[in-house]
C-alpha cells in the first residue's frame, strides 16, 4: 500500500467515512468517560495494570513454559509458532487432520494479522466469521478498520445493503433497524454453529499459573464457538499472557471499561485445556513480538490489552478511519506495533510514526499507560530519511554542538533576514505549503540579553 499520508488523502475526501466515524467514536467515548467516573481508583488501576504487564514481560520466557505446562497438563496441545507462515500452516494441518474443510471463527485480531483465512483458503478450507462486525467486512468482501468495531466505518443502511446482496437467507423485507439487521445474523450463523465441528479463536488473556485462557465478549458468538465444536484452536500472541488469577481480576475492571463502556462484559468464556470430550490445540505466535521486548522504550506496545480507547480518541483516526494504516492494528496503537512487528522497510510501514500529532490523547486514555508519544517519537528517530533531510539534520546538530557557531548562525540570520522568502523554493516548499516560516528578529535573544543585561556574548 501507498505510505499513510497518501491513504489519509483520500479518506479525508469521504464525507460519509467521517461522519460515520465521528458518530461511533464519539458515542463509545462517551460511554468509557461515564463508567471509568464510577471507579474511585481508577488511576491506581491503570498503575497496577501497567505494572503487571511490564513484570510479566520482563519474565515473559519462565511464564510462556509454566502456561505451556498447565495447558498440556489439562490435555491440550501446545504449538509454537515463529512467525505468520508457521502459524497458518499449523493451523491448516490440524484441520486437515479432522478431514473438516470448513470452520466457524471467533473474532481474533491475530488470526487477522497472520492472513489465517487467506491461507485457510489456500488448502480449500472456508472460514466462517462469527462475531457481527466481522461477519460484516467478511460478506462485504471489506477489511476491518477498528479493533474493537472492525465495521464503525459503516453505517446501518450500508450494512443492509451488504446482507441483501450477499447473504443467501437474508429476509427479503430486511430493514436497516439494528434489531432486525442483528436478527438476520443471528439465522444465518445458527446453522453454522450446530453443523462446524472445528472453531478457531484468539484470547484476550493467558492465565500461566492454570492454563486457562479467557475471551471477552459481547454477542454470545464467541461462546458457542467455544463449546459446540469437537475441536477448538486457539492462536494467541505471546504478550496475551498474565501470571495469576489475580492478575487477570485486574484486567477484568480496566478492559471492558476502556472498550465498550461497559463494567463488565455480557460473556466472559474461561477454559483450561481440553474440556468436555473437546480436543484443544494452543498455537503461540511470536510474529516479531520478541524483537518488539527487546526494544527498551518500543517495547511499551506489548502492554496493550486491544480495547481501542487509543483509537476513539485520536483526531488523526477519527478523520483518516482504519484502512488507511494499511494493518489490523490500526490508530495510535497501530502507528507503533506494526512497525515494529513488521520492520519500516516499507514506506507505508516507515510512514505509521508519522500519523500522528503527538496531543497525547491516546496515552490520557490507555488502560495500560501506554506512553504512545513516547513511542512515536523514538520510531520516527529510527525511521529511514531522504538524504536531503539527514544532511540537514546532521548541519543543524553541527551547529547547535557549539555555542559559538549558533551566535554566528543565529547573526548570519538576521543580517539575511530581509532576503528569506516567505516560501521555501523546490522540495521544501511542502513545509512552507502547510505552516508560516517564523520571521527571524532582527537581534537574538542572546545579543539582545548581553546589550540589555551586561551578561556574556
Amino acid at each position: 500500500m501507498p505510505a499513510f499520508p497518501a491513504n489519509a488523502a483520500r479518506a479525508v475526501q469521504d464525507s460519509q467515512l467521517r461522519h460515520n466515524l465521528r458518530k461511533a467514536t464519539h458515542t463509545i467515548r462517551a460511554k468509557r468517560l461515564s463508567t471509568i467516573a464510577e471507579v474511585p481508583d481508577w488511576r491506581e488501576l491503570r498503575e497496577a495494570a501497567k505494572a503487571v504487564k511490564d513484570a510479566t514481560l520482563r519474565d515473559l520466557d519462565r511464564h510462556l513454559l509454566c502456561l505451556e505446562e498447565q495447558v498440556t497438563a489439562t490435555g491440550g496441545h501446545v504449538h509454537w509458532a515463529r512467525d505468520a507462515a508457521e502459524a497458518c500452516r499449523i493451523v491448516a494441518g490440524l484441520v486437515r487432520a479432522t478431514g473438516e474443510t470448513e470452520v466457524v471463527k471467533v473474532k481474533s485480531m491475530a488470526t487477522q494479522e497472520i492472513g489465517l483465512n487467506e491461507a485457510l483458503a489456500e488448502h480449500g478450507i472456508e472460514a466462517y466469521e462469527t462475531d457481527l462486525a466481522e461477519l460484516i467486512v467478511q460478506l462485504g468482501d471489506d477489511r476491518p478498520s477498528h479493533i474493537l468495531v472492525p465495521a464503525i466505518h459503516r453505517n446501518r443502511a450500508e450494512i443492509r445493503e451488504i446482507f441483501l446482496r450477499s447473504m443467501p437467507d437474508a429476509p427479503p423485507g430486511l430493514t436497516d433497524e439494528p434489531a432486525a439487521l442483528a436478527e438476520a445474523a443471528r439465522l444465518h450463523l445458527r446453522q453454522r454453529f450446530l453443523a462446524s465441528k472445528v472453531a478457531i479463536s484468539g484470547a484476550n488473556f493467558a492465565v500461566a499459573e492454570t492454563g486457562t485462557l479467557v475471551v471477552l465478549e459481547s454477542e454470545g458468538n464467541g461462546r458457542m464457538c467455544l463449546t459446540l465444536p469437537e475441536t477448538l484452536i486457539s492462536v494467541v500472541g505471546i504478550e496475551k499472557i498474565v501470571p495469576t488469577w489475580r492478575d487477570l481480576e485486574i484486567f477484568l475492571q480496566v478492559l471492558p471499561r476502556s472498550s465498550t463502556g461497559e463494567r463488565m462484559n455480557p460473556y466472559t468464556s474461561t477454559w483450561t485445556g481440553a474440556t468436555e470430550g473437546q480436543t484443544f490445540h494452543l498455537v503461540l505466535l511470536d510474529n516479531g513480538r520478541t524483537d518488539v521486548l527487546a526494544d527498551e522504550i518500543g517495547r511499551q506496545a506489548l502492554r496493550c490489552i486491544r480495547c481501542s480507547a487509543c483509537l476513539n480518541v485520536c483526531p488523526v483516526y477519527e478523520r483518516a478511519g482504519g484502512h488507511a494504516y494499511g494493518s489490523v492494528y490500526p490508530g495510535p496503537i497501530g502507528a507503533i506495533l506494526t512497525p515494529q512487528m513488521r520492520g519500516m522497510g516499507s514506506p507505508l510501514d516507515a510512514s505509521l510514526p508519522y500519523a500522528s500529532t503527538l496531543c497525547g490523547a491516546c496515552y490520557d486514555a490507555c488502560p495500560v499507560a501506554i506512553d504512545i508519544p513516547e513511542v512515536l517519537v523514538h520510531l520516527r528517530a529510527r525511521a529511514p530519511h531522504p538524504p536531503a533531510e539527514r544532511a540537514a539534520m546532521g548541519a543543524a546538530a553541527w551547529t547547535f554542538s557549539r555555542a559559538v557557531r549558533l551566535t554566528r548562525a543565529q547573526r548570519l540570520a538576521s543580517r539575511l533576514r530581509r532576503l528569506l522568502p516567505r516560501r521555501l523554493p523546490g522540495p521544501l516548499s511542502a513545509w512552507t505549503d502547510t505552516r508560516d516560516l517564523p520571521e527571524v528578529p532582527a537581534e537574538s535573544f542572546r545579543d539582545w540579553w548581553s546589550r540589555t543585561q551586561g551578561g556574556p556574548r
